[in-house]
C-alpha cells in the first residue's frame, strides 16, 4: 500500500492544566475500492475524513487512534504520518528524514524496523532507501539523545515504512501493530479463508439489517456469519487484541481503558440475531462453530452441514445470502466449480423476496449461476 499525501503538520494543544494532547494527521489503509466503505465507517465514528485511493485520510489525538483501531472493520491498518516530501536523490531523503521531528515518536530504546515502497520514482531501489531512512534517523534521534555508540533498540516495537509515490516520500508509524483483520476469534481455518476485514466489507455492503435472517450457504470457517453477528450487535472488532501502540511510553494506558470501557457499553448484546452458516463440509462446520465460540457468539450463529442445493428460506419471507463460494485457487477442479454455482442458481431462484450476494472472481459466475447481477461492485 503506498501512502501519499501533500502536507503534514503536526499540532499540540493544551487540554488542561499541565497536561498535552498531541494531534495526528492519520491513515487508515484499505484494500483498493473499499476505501469507501471504510469511510462510511469514520462516518459513523464522528470522525473527519477524507478518502482517496485505498487510503482514509483523517487527523485526531490518541483517543482517536484507540478508536480508529478498535472500531474500523474493513481497514487494514491505522498508521500515523510522519512526515510527506519530496526526493530524487539519496542526500534529500536523508536530510529531510533527519529533519523531521522523530524524538516525538521513538524514545530511545524504540525497535523501529523500516519497510519500504517505490512506484514509479527515481529512488527506485527499496532495500537502499529503507537502509538512508534507517541511517537518517539513527543519526537523528543520537544527537537527540546524545549517544555516540549505536542505539540499543530493545525497547517496544515501532513498524515504520518509507513510501515513495512519484518522487513524493511519505514516512509512516503503524499504531495497529498486527492487521486489522487479525481479530483473535479465528482458532482454526479452511485452505483458503475469506479475510475478515473483506468479509466485513460484504457485510455492509449488503441491505441487511439485524431483525432480518442471514444466511451464507457455503460458510467455510464462519468469517462471514460471525462479521455479521459482529455488526449485528455492534460489537468492535478490535475489542479482545490489543495494539501496538499501546506498549508506546507517549500512549497513556487510560486511553484504550476507556475506549474499550465505551465499546463494552455500546455494544448491544440483548440484540436478537437469526445467523446462519450451512457447508457440505462437515469438518468446516466443527472449525466454524469453534471459530464463533471463540468470539464469543457460540449461542448466536446457527452452523449446520447441508449442501446448497437442499437450501431452503426456512419458513422465512425475507433474507439476505451472502456467501464466498470457492473459486480459481480456491477449488482447481472447475467442474466442480460450476456444478456449485448451478446448484446455488437452482435453490436461490426460489427465494423471491430474498436478496443475494456473491463474492467471486470466477469470469462466468452470471451465465451458470442462471440469473445476471443487478449490480456489480
Amino acid at each position: 500500500m503506498v501512502i501519499f499525501t501533500l502536507a503534514v503538520k503536526i499540532e499540540t494543544k493544551e487540554e488542561s492544566g499541565n497536561s498535552m494532547s498531541r494531534t495526528y494527521n492519520l491513515v487508515a489503509t484499505a484494500a483498493s475500492g473499499l476505501e469507501a466503505v471504510v469511510g462510511q465507517e469514520m462516518r459513523h465514528l464522528g470522525i473527519e475524513h477524507r478518502v482517496e485511493n485505498g487510503k482514509v485520510y483523517f487527523s485526531g489525538d490518541e483517543a482517536t487512534i484507540a478508536k480508529a483501531n478498535l472500531w474500523l472493520r474493513v481497514a487494514d491498518r491505522v498508521k500515523i504520518i510522519v512526515g510527506t516530501f519530496k526526493a530524487t536523490t539519496f542526500d534529500d531523503l536523508f536530510e529531510q528524514t533527519k529533519a523531521l521531528p522523530w524524538e516525538d515518536y521513538l524514545p530511545l530504546d524504540a525497535a523501529f524496523p523500516v519497510a519500504g515502497k517505490s512506484v514509479k520514482s527515481t529512488l527506485y531501489s527499496v532495500p537502499d532507501c529503507q537502509a538512508i531512512t534507517k541511517k537518517a534517523i539513527v543519526d537523528r534521534l543520537s544527537k537527540v539523545y546524545h549517544r555516540s555508540s549505536r542505539l540499543q533498540e530493545n525497547g517496544a516495537l515501532y513498524k515504520l515504512e518509507v513510501s515513495i509515490l512519484k518522487d513524493e516520500v511519505t514516512l509512516t508509524l503503524d499504531t495497529s501493530g498486527a492487521g486489522l483483520h487479525k481479530r483473535g476469534y479465528r482458532v482454526a481455518q479452511g485452505g483458503a479463508p475469506l479475510k475478515e476485514t473483506m468479509a466485513a466489507a460484504l457485510v455492509l455492503l449488503t441491505n441487511w439489517h439485524p431483525d432480518r435472517p442471514f444466511v451464507d450457504p457455503l460458510c467455510g470457517s464462519g468469517t462471514l456469519a460471525i462479521e455479521a453477528a459482529l455488526i449485528g450487535q455492534n460489537i468492535a472488532p478490535g475489542f479482545n487484541r490489543e495494539f501496538a501502540c499501546e506498549a508506546w511510553d507517549w500512549m497513556p494506558k487510560s486511553v484504550f481503558e476507556e475506549a474499550r470501557k465505551e465499546a463494552e457499553s455500546l455494544a448491544n448484546y440483548d440484540q436478537v440475531l437469526n445467523i446462519k452458516g450451512r457447508d457440505i463440509d462437515h469438518q468446516m462446520i466443527k472449525v466454524a462453530t469453534q471459530n464463533a465460540i471463540e468470539a464469543g457468539l457460540g449461542d448466536i450463529i446457527d452452523f449446520k452441514q447441508m449442501q446448497v442445493r437442499d437450501f431452503a428460506d426456512d419458513g422465512e419471507a425475507y433474507g439476505v445470502i451472502a456467501t464466498n463460494p470457492p473459486y480459481g485457487e480456491r477449488l482447481s477442479d472447475e467442474a466442480g466449480i460450476i456444478e456449485i454455482y448451478r446448484d446455488m442458481g437452482d435453490a436461490f431462484k426460489k427465494l423471491t423476496n430474498w436478496s443475494t450476494y456473491v463474492l467471486t472472481s470466477y469470469e462466468n459466475f452470471e451465465m451458470e449461476f442462471g440469473k445476471r447481477a443487478t449490480k456489480k461492485t
